[in-house]
């Protein structure tokens, strides 16, 4: 380990010192917002400095065993001591590079709850499908995770389909799994309408944004038209009683937001918030990436909603991600919400290649 990552490191850990002295403040144990910030803070710190007073008492040990090698010793015991010294080495190693990667910059959005919007591309009907099993792919993966999925709004198909899905997933590090999900979802495989068994091909749009809080980004009235309307579809007479469906238009980017799941206005127009919100935040990251340089951006893809990232091809029972060539079988589990395996794949490509553009 360099002179500089180590001074970083010492930085660190004198950091969460002070941040665990502050926690037993009685003035910040008080304000219960800034107790939380600091509690925050002093929790993500925690794993770095556990790894860095690692690695300390490692070179403890290093120095101590060195001091012994340099000695005198019977042949037997010098061949102790270099074995206990070349394991030691090996794990300083490991935590070097383990530390490291606890270095690099965060993405500041990866602890927020997650909107992700679903929707029907080319493919007529079967890609209507398709999308609804998508829906329930990533609804079926929050619930093995015990997060918690709350629909904001859904166009459903005669056939079964759904047009566009838009839902939110609340849980701590949603966004920061998720995030690689956004892009042109592909699938290839026989409908059970076709009658002479041709492989067709269809495919879905899938949006991924971080929930964005008021305080980070505050929409004045006079920044959007509200319009209230029935709601049509399931609902029985109250959706041709009452006007309880909400359209936002965002006058400056014309961003439209429509919600009707909730018989609330109210409701329907927090939710309607909640996503024109997102959505502008995640436009105006967008257009901040697009002005960086490209090796200081994820290499996992662009992250552009008409980049085709990966095909489900039923017939061969196999998923490809074509960002990193990944190729995994076994489509019934992955469909059923399996997918931590190709969300590990993607976060540990980014993160070796984020790794290789600060060391070039």
């Amino acid at each position: 380990m360099d002179n500089s990552m180590k001074d970083k490191l010492e930085g660190v850990e004198a950091r969460y010192e002070d941040l665990g002295h502050k926690l037993g403040d009685p003035s910040i144990i008080g304000n219960a917002s800034e107790f939380q910030k600091t509690a925050r803070e002093h929790s993500k710190m925690g794993p770095v400095v556990e790894k860095f007073r690692e690695y300390k008492r490692v070179e403890t040990e290093m120095a101590d065993v060195r001091a012994m090698l340099d000695g005198q010793l019977e042949a037997e015991e010098r061949e102790l001591f270099q074995a206990e010294y070349t394991e030691l080495k090996a794990r300083e190693a490991q935590l070097t590079e383990d530390l490291k990667v606890l270095l690099l910059p965060r993405d500041p959005n990866d602890e927020k709850n997650v909107i992700i919007e679903i929707r029907a591309g080319a493919g007529g009907d079967e890609a209507s499908l398709f999308a609804g099993e998508l829906y329930r792919m990533y609804s079926r993966y929050a619930e093995r995770r015990r997060w918690k999925t709350e629909l904001i709004d859904i166009n459903q198909t005669e056939a079964g389909g759904v047009k566009e899905v838009i839902f939110q997933i609340n849980a701590e590090g949603a966004y920061s799994r998720l995030k690689y999900e956004g892009g042109v979802h592909r699938v290839q495989r026989v409908p059970e309408t076709e009658a002479q068994g041709r492989i067709h091909t269809s495919t879905v749009t899938v949006a991924v944004m971080p929930e964005a809080e008021e305080v980070e980004l505050e929409i004045k009235s006079e920044d959007y038209r509200i319009e209230l309307t029935r709601a049509g579809g399931a609902g029985g007479q109250h959706v041709n009683k009452t006007e309880s469906a909400v359209r936002l238009t965002h006058l400056a980017t014309g961003i439209v937001v429509y919600c009707a799941d909730e018989r609330s206005q109210v409701q329907n127009k927090e939710k309607a918030m909640r996503v024109l919100r997102s959505r502008l935040l995640d436009l105006y990251t967008r257009e901040a990436k697009s002005s960086e340089d490209a090796q200081r951006r994820s290499q996992v893809g662009s992250g552009d909603r008409s980049e085709k990232i990966r095909t489900y091809n039923f017939p061969q029972d196999r998923l490809t991600d074509h960002r990193i060539g990944l190729t995994v079988h076994n489509l019934p589990a992955l469909m059923d919400g399996g997918i931590d395996d190709v969300i590990d794949a993607l976060a540990q490509h980014e993160q070796a290649e984020r790794m290789q553009g600060m060391e070039a």
